[in-house]
């Protein structure tokens, strides 16, 4: 009788074959040894075989190895690892065990892997550079942020953080599905309680095939608060939820810039992370400090690559770098050279080095043990539906378990009633058990604990006691049983045990995150803030100085030389500022345009500094006048030569644009033109000077507010061939005048009577020959300090109190002696610093 073949019928449909391809059919052919000793040849269809098995695998990998469950946040060997820990008793009031042990512990009961899987991640658990709140307590070496690797787990103790203790609570409640493991004799958890919101918490890193995980972690606060507000509104909106959790929270900090809406919506989308920098002056140098670098950076690699960059010269201006890191306090140093901007050293770190990394987000998590991609709703949604399942099956055990306990007390009160008969019977009685059922109605539950009470203790029960026990174990179950019958008591529940959680573990936030981009973020929150003097040419060259480049002198002083400016020139305006204030430059034309004070370029005193039509791009107009503002409130004040005041909210302006806008309409044919923008705010008064000796005060409610395109109302009526210098608000005690031959006088405000808009006003200044035209009318205070400019270029400092108050029709006095052929152009007001 001849044998049949076993093995599987092959297809022998033909099949179309592209150039080059070789199909698995025509690949494999199974060898079998039939048992008879006959040889034959078969072939067999192996594809679909092979397609199964790698299923199967991929499978295996996603749900067993890579990527962590929605519901406790943990992939199999991190949950595998705390269930350990726990079974063995090393919670975190407990002394630590060794590492190598508890490995063991879980390769030989639950983990069947290699000891140096669970090792590596026990140890990330351990660490506070990888997890932003670590579920292990590490004794020993357990690793570097500078990549050393962790000490041999003979050498390393652990035990659970607090933290880990929130996961696992109330897994011995009937709460979760238990297993068998991997050889059948013992039982695992499918997954912890998870009371603690851990996925979002921890973020998770894993690749599976054909399939990766890339989570960020967040705040423990903010997510709290995200799961309170889901949970008392479900239908709420993704944008109110955004406002609640900003974006992720890294352990290391740093700076985090991205599309956090479609992050948040889709659970995909790039995160651009920067190392934060400060800085810092020594010995006149100044020095940049790194305090914080990206997530998952290695620091000593990135020092590395700094010096590496360094030494090609792609960052030039490095004298020194060095690491003063030290106890978990990241402080990388680089000494600049003297008169070194940062600014460039500091683009050079983020476009070079890891010191500006990315961090594509993928949220794939197991739900229902199949890989989904979860939105921050989603991610909220499965959080809560979780818990109100294990809550659900807590309740119901201690419902059960209260129940049994009533029903044993109930039994021991009935035993108390009937004591001699009990005890009798118990004593005397063939089958007791049968006996205390059939004379007193007890239960099995209640027979089974009378018997294994000892009679010594049956004649000691306490009836108040057990009284007073039945009580509380009604309300117990009245308590349950309502939980049970309503999901508002399980969502109230919900939203106590996360406020716990937040009040107990929640901490303020490691990570800044930027709503705009970084490529729209100048230096402001990388340059230390400092007064600072800007100086502007008539020839439109613009500098930043040191405000301690001019030192205090006495009247009558030569001064110094302020800058090398060129034939011609002169310093037509100097003004105090912080490095983080904004610049609003005012042109001839009208126009206003906007620049960082930190974005001019820092000269030394003998330096022209640089051209403002290059800053800026001007073209045929030059800038009239600069003003500093620091937020963008209240209101201008502008006024013309032709005496022409006007009045704007600075929220006109509040929106820079590279290109400018207008500030006031002026006259084409150029006969006007502006001489002064202040600050104001409503009701403050004003002063406007003319350069032949008259002023006019008067209150500035008396402009109204106007629009952007407006040309302004009178402010002073002038007389022939003269005109306004001068644009003051009144907030100080006098006024300090200084004329073109160096002559000046300050004026008690109170001296020059108020009165209304458009007026002729009062004497000033009495102008003659010898003192010259009037310059400028500063506000000033008794004590301030002054800066007084020359078209030669001299720069005097001195303070006020050497010269003394004068009427009105006062010529003044000389405060600065001036070379021949030299004349004043400037004064400005700076303050002492203490």
């Amino acid at each position: 009788m001849e044998k049949k073949n076993e093995g599987k019928k092959i297809d022998e449909t033909p099949v179309e074959k592209t150039p080059g391809q070789v199909h698995v059919e025509e690949s494999f052919t199974k060898i079998i040894q039939p048992a008879n000793g006959e040889k034959g040849v078969f072939n067999s269809e192996v594809s679909g075989e092979m397609k199964k098995s790698y299923l199967d695998y991929a499978m295996s990998v996603i749900v067993s190895r890579a990527i962590p469950s929605i519901e406790d946040g943990m992939k199999p060997v991190q949950r595998r690892i705390l269930y350990s820990m726990q079974q063995m008793g090393l919670k975190p009031s407990s002394q630590t065990k060794k590492s190598a042990r508890i490995v063991g512990d879980v390769i030989g009961k639950y983990h069947p892997h290699g000891d140096t899987a669970v090792y590596d991640a026990m140890v990330r658990m351990a660490q506070d550079f990888s997890l932003r709140y670590p579920l292990v307590y590490g004794q020993g070496n357990f690793g570097s942020i500078d990549g050393d690797p962790p000490a041999a787990y003979r050498y390393t103790e652990a035990k659970m953080e607090k933290l880990a203790e929130e996961l696992l609570e109330d897994i011995d409640k009937e709460t979760v599905e238990f297993l068998p493991n991997f050889d059948n004799s013992l039982k695992e958890p499918k997954l912890l309680p998870g009371k603690l919101p851990a996925l979002m918490l921890n973020g998770a890193t894993g690749i599976a095939v054909g399939m990766a995980t890339n989570i960020p972690p967040h705040n423990l606060r903010e997510v709290s608060d995200a799961i309170i507000s889901y949970v008392d509104n479900p239908k709420i909106e993704l944008d109110e939820l955004t406002k609640i959790i900003t974006g992720p929270d890294f352990p290391t900090g740093g700076l985090i810039q991205g599309n956090m809406k479609e992050l948040y919506e889709t659970g995909r989308g790039k995160l651009i992370v920067r190392g934060k920098i400060e800085t810092e002056e020594k010995k006149g140098k100044e020095v940049l400090v790194i305090t914080e670098i990206p997530y998952m950076v290695n620091k000593s690699t990135l020092i590395t690559q700094i010096a590496n960059l360094v030494r090609d010269k792609k960052i030039k201006d490095v004298l020194e770098l060095r690491d003063e890191s030290n106890k978990g306090k990241i402080r990388i140093v680089l000494e600049l050279r003297k008169g070194t901007s940062s600014k460039f050293v500091i683009n050079g770190l983020y476009k070079y080095t890891r010191l500006q990394d990315s961090f594509n987000v993928n949220f794939l998590a197991l739900v229902g043990g199949k890989p989904k991609v979860l939105g921050l709703i989603d991610v909220l949604e499965n959080y809560v539906s979780y818990r109100k399942i294990i809550i659900t099956k807590r309740t119901k055990f201690e419902l059960n378990r209260a129940k049994l306990r009533k029903e044993i007390v109930e039994g021991l009160l009935k035993v108390l009633n009937n004591l001699d008969k009990v005890i009798k019977i118990i004593r005397f009685g063939k089958n007791p058990a049968e006996e205390l059922k059939s004379n007193f109605k007890f239960s099995e539950n209640q027979v089974r604990a009378i018997l294994e009470t000892k009679l010594r203790q049956l004649t000691a029960l306490e009836n108040n006691k057990l009284n007073q026990e039945e009580k509380d174990l009604d309300k117990k179950i009245k308590d349950y049983d309502k939980i049970l019958g309503d999901n508002k008591e399980v969502l109230k529940i919900i939203k106590k045990e996360v406020n716990e959680l937040k009040e107990k573990y929640g901490d303020p936030r490691r990570t800044q995150v930027f709503k705009r981009s970084f490529s729209e973020i100048s230096e402001k929150d990388l340059i230390k803030e400092k007064e600072v003097v800007v100086s502007i040419t008539d020839k439109g060259y613009v500098k930043r100085m040191d405000i301690e480049s001019y030192k205090e002198q006495k009247r009558g002083g030569k001064g110094v030389i302020g800058s090398s400016l060129t034939t011609g020139d002169f310093t037509k305006q100097l003004l105090t500022c912080s490095t983080h204030d904004y610049l609003m430059f005012f042109t001839s034309r009208g126009r206003v345009l906007w620049l960082k004070a930190y974005d001019v370029p820092e000269a030394e005193r003998y330096g022209k500094g640089k051209a403002i039509i290059n800053l800026l791009g001007l073209k045929e107009e030059n800038v009239t006048k600069v003003i500093s503002v620091k937020k963008f409130e209240d209101s201008l004040i502008m006024a013309t030569r032709k005496g022409v005041v006007k009045k704007i909210s600075l929220s006109h302006f509040s929106r820079p644009r590279s290109s400018g806008v207008k500030a006031i309409n002026l006259p084409l044919d150029n006969s006007d033109g502006l001489i002064g923008v202040e600050l104001l705010r409503e009701g403050e008064d004003l002063s406007l000077a003319t350069k032949l000796g008259k002023a006019i005060r008067f209150n500035s409610k008396e402009i109204r507010s106007m629009g952007r395109a407006s040309y302004g109302v009178t402010g002073i009526k002038l007389a022939d061939k003269d005109e306004v210098v001068s644009l003051e608000v009144l907030k100080t005690d006098a006024i300090f005048t200084i004329t073109k031959k160096g002559y000046g006088k300050r004026t008690s405000v109170k001296d020059y009577r108020k009165t209304a808009r458009a007026g002729k006003g009062v004497i000033n200044l009495k102008v003659t020959d010898k003192s010259g035209e009037v310059v400028n009318a500063i506000s000033v205070n008794d004590g301030d300090s002054i800066i007084i400019t020359t078209a030669k270029g001299q720069v005097i400092r001195m303070n006020l109190k050497s010269i003394r108050v004068m009427g009105r029709a006062a010529q003044g006095v000389r405060v600065v002696k001036l070379q021949s052929g030299d004349y004043v152009t400037d004064v400005v007001k700076v303050h002492d610093e203490e």
